[in-house]
């Protein structure tokens, strides 16, 4: 069973979220009413995936997956917020959060964001891509001015990072192209590496940016 972390600062929301996640048998093994003692319950609760909404006090949502990425800590968190204005988003994703849904999902549509960041994928909400793909391509890097140059992709590199682009966990993408799952690994590892990607989410991002993915 996914084990999952909730973070807002919302009692009722976190008791709503725990209550629908139960039903579709997901175990909530903790709660957090901001960033700070969100580091802590991670700490003692090891969960697959952290639900973290961004705009708490004191201690928010950008703050947690810094301290997250400062710590190398590795679990897949995934925003789950009412704001979807781009500066937002793109400073989630910056920050290192590999999922990015807005409250007003349905509960398919949150457990499925749940498993398949769990299993080493990735999910942006439909209704935000559109608009931040405009945003990219008219804008600088979103990773920055420090990012590598982009290497050339081999044709399997890029053929394993759209489906990564849909959210494809390492396991799937293995079954799709009938590969070892260590081979999609090492594929996905030169993949980060030719983009100057710290990780899948922001790889995604460089790649729709420099034109290689549509």
């Amino acid at each position: 069973m996914t084990r999952v972390v909730i973070v807002d600062d919302q009692t009722l929301i976190r008791q709503g979220i725990r209550g629908l996640l139960e039903v579709a048998e997901i175990d909530v093994v903790g709660e957090a009413d901001d960033g700070r003692t969100a580091l802590a319950v991670v700490a003692q609760t090891s969960p697959d995936v952290i639900l973290l909404d961004l705009r708490m006090p004191r201690f928010d949502g950008i703050w947690t997956l810094e301290q997250l990425r400062a710590g190398d800590i590795d679990i897949p968190v995934l925003v789950l917020t009412t704001f979807d204005d781009d500066e937002l988003v793109l400073g989630a994703l910056r920050a290192g959060a590999r999922g990015y849904l807005l409250k007003d999902v349905t509960l398919n549509q949150l457990t499925r964001a749940i498993r398949a960041l769990a299993d080493g994928g990735t999910l942006i909400a439909p209704s935000i891509t559109d608009r931040m793909l405009r945003a990219i391509r008219s804008g600088p890097s979103p990773l920055g001015p420090e990012a590598a140059s982009v290497q050339s992709l081999t044709e399997r590199e890029q053929e394993v990072l759209r489906l990564v682009a849909r959210g494809y966990s390492n396991r799937e993408i293995a079954e799709v192209f009938f590969l070892a799952e260590g081979t999609v690994k090492n594929h996905v590892s030169m993949i980060l590496t030719k983009l100057g990607a710290r990780d899948r989410t922001n790889a995604v991002l460089r790649a729709l940016h420099e034109g290689i993915l549509d």
